[in-house]
């Protein structure tokens, strides 16, 4: 589920569906983005993350920017490449710089979990701009449940992006047989659904169902 393989199927499935998809068309889960604006951040994502193998720092810029769109294709394709190519050749115990509520030293473990979740999502913004609803696995979206709580809502809290809930929201999921997910603390509100419901739902991809739930996911748990 989070190994270099799977990592590596993920992108060339991207590669694939961005094949077949007009690079004007909006990306209704992207508000202002259009397909062009959504492979340039996630093909310069990968080599920002590549980069950080062996890195001390998380200095550098996403690459993107200045690539042709007539090449953009190939381009996602080989930093896709390369990013597998790093990671799989360092190791997932390699050292490497990560983030979190405190950034610094960490391994490449981190980023081939990192780079799965950026991946699966954004294949399904791909797909939302094609009108398709992609089924995204269970327990993969589970642990991109668990990845908001454990990495993205601290830092987002420690950052000053977000105050801390009011709150501390439970997260179930209704199709995996797996401890509940809680993120904050205090009394507890939970939210039922299928892991792939509520992986969208914290990425704001999905809209929470109506109830007191909503109101703590309205805010910046994620970036």
């Amino acid at each position: 589920m989070l190994s270099t393989d799977a990592l590596a199927e993920a992108t060339r499935r991207f590669a694939t569906i961005l094949d077949t998809s007009d690079l004007g068309a909006a990306v209704p889960s992207c508000p202002s983005w259009t397909v062009d604006d959504l492979v340039r951040h996630l093909g310069g994502i990968h080599s920002w993350a590549a980069g950080r193998v062996g890195a001390d720092t998380g200095d550098g810029t996403p690459a993107g920017a200045g690539v042709p769109q007539e090449s953009l294709r190939q381009w996602y394709s080989e930093q896709a490449e390369n990013l597998v190519e790093t990671l799989m050749a360092a190791g997932p115990d390699a050292p490497a710089w990560v983030f979190g509520p405190v950034s610094g030293p960490g391994n490449v473990a981190f980023w081939i979990r990192r780079q799965m979740h950026e991946t699966v999502v954004h294949t399904w913004d791909l797909l939302s701009a094609q009108g398709t609803d992609d089924n995204l696995d269970p327990a993969l979206a589970w642990d991109g449940v668990a990845e908001v709580a454990e990495v993205f809502y601290p830092r987002q809290v420690a950052l000053g992006r977000t105050p801390p809930l009011p709150a501390a929201l439970r997260l179930e999921a209704t199709d995996l047989d797996r401890p509940a997910v809680t993120i904050g603390d205090g009394e507890q509100v939970t939210l039922a659904l299928p892991a792939a419901d509520l992986l969208l739902t914290l990425w704001h991809r999905r809209e929470a169902p109506a109830g007191p739930a909503a109101a703590l996911l309205a805010g910046a748990l994620t970036p």
